[in-house]
């Protein structure tokens, strides 16, 4: 497993710097050059761990040679968005890893105040949309190319090559295993915001998930299921402080992903509650920083790296021939660390 010192050496900064930054300690003043390397090779070391599977850039299988050219990323993150969420960071690596290893070209377009002009693609031989983009956003795209896949938004559509996660599956899967770990009080930190999309509907799975499984099991308590408008570590600070007003807190917290425990943790710890004694916390995504946490978190792995990986794949099979859509779900993995109990017989 990847330590601290090893980010620390590879980047040329201390090991007390390297931890401050995967915990999203706002008083430390260093550059947004130097964050970005650090939480960018913390992303890299662990994509090169044997847990992840490495294996060497290869050749894809095509009819068609596509050495030399060029394909955009469309983000709908602004680039500071983006380095709040190392989760993102690792699915547009993933693209750029494999497009570097059948010497393609890729230009990125960050989401800024409008919609891009279409010349910022000219000549894109395809298009990768990343994260959840509007109806607007994505007929744009549309327009300047028909060779699109969406990646890491999976609206129930079957116009468009996707490839995702499936999320719903996940939760269950995780508060299945929770509730056999002897839980009975849940409570949920996160986020429940529609894509908003008429044409391309998409829901955020984890919060809805949630919500029916803890409702069929008798279990759900509208005082602990508590929402924010983005997922940052910010909104979990905030949510877990009102949650901490209760009376009676639940017995674990699970967030919608590891930046929302991150926050969750620091409003825990500073009430003087003990993770997981008093409170347990479970989460997802499996950034860098979650290991690293004290006690380090539980979290579903959704491997970023794999879902860039496969978007850039579909959009070479686009750009070989291939006449048919693809909807592509990539498995999640529940990562059990010391942050909650785990029920008897999971390794």
């Amino acid at each position: 497993m990847v330590t601290i010192k090893e980010i620390a050496k590879a980047v040329g900064v201390s090991s007390a710097t390297v931890s401050r930054v995967l915990n999203y300690d706002t008083t430390l003043s260093i550059t947004e050059a130097k964050r970005q390397a650090i939480i960018e090779t913390a992303e890299t070391l662990n994509y090169q761990t044997p847990r992840n599977r490495p294996r060497p850039p290869h050749r894809l299988p095509t009819p068609s040679d596509h050495a030399g050219a060029r394909i955009g990323i469309v983000h709908f993150l602004r680039p500071d968005e983006e380095l709040a969420d190392p989760y993102y960071i690792g699915v547009r690596m993933g693209i750029e890893a494999r497009a570097r290893a059948n010497r393609v070209e890729v230009q990125i377009i960050y989401r800024s105040t409008g919609l891009p002009a279409a010349e910022d693609l000219q000549g894109a031989a395809g298009i990768i949309a990343l994260g959840m983009h509007t109806d607007a956003e994505i007929d744009w795209v549309r327009q300047i190319n028909a060779n699109l896949v969406l990646a890491d938004f999976a609206p129930n559509i079957d116009q468009f090559d996707i490839v995702a996660c499936d999320l719903s599956f996940a939760m269950k899967r995780l508060l299945d295993h929770l509730h056999a770990a002897g839980y009975r009080r849940f409570g949920f930190l996160g986020d429940d915001r529609p894509s908003g999309n008429v044409l391309y509907p998409a829901n955020e799975e984890r919060a809805k998930t949630f919500k029916e499984w803890t409702e069929k099991k008798g279990l759900f308590n509208p005082a602990h299921y508590l929402l924010a408008e983005n997922l940052r570590f910010e909104s979990g600070y905030r949510l877990a402080c009102q949650l901490m007003a209760e009376a009676e807190l639940p017995e674990i917290v699970v967030t919608s992903n590891d930046n929302v425990a991150i926050g969750a943790y620091r409003a825990i710890q500073e009430r003087g509650l003990r993770i997981p004694a008093d409170i347990a916390v479970a989460s997802f995504n499996d950034i860098p920083a979650a290991q690293f946490l004290a006690p380090p978190l539980t979290t579903v792995r959704i491997p970023a790296e794999r879902i860039g990986e496969n978007a850039f794949d579909l959009l070479m099979e686009q750009l070989a021939g291939r006449d048919y859509v693809k909807r592509v779900t990539i498995a999640t993995e529940l990562i059990w660390r010391d942050s909650c109990r785990q029920p008897d017989g999971v390794v």
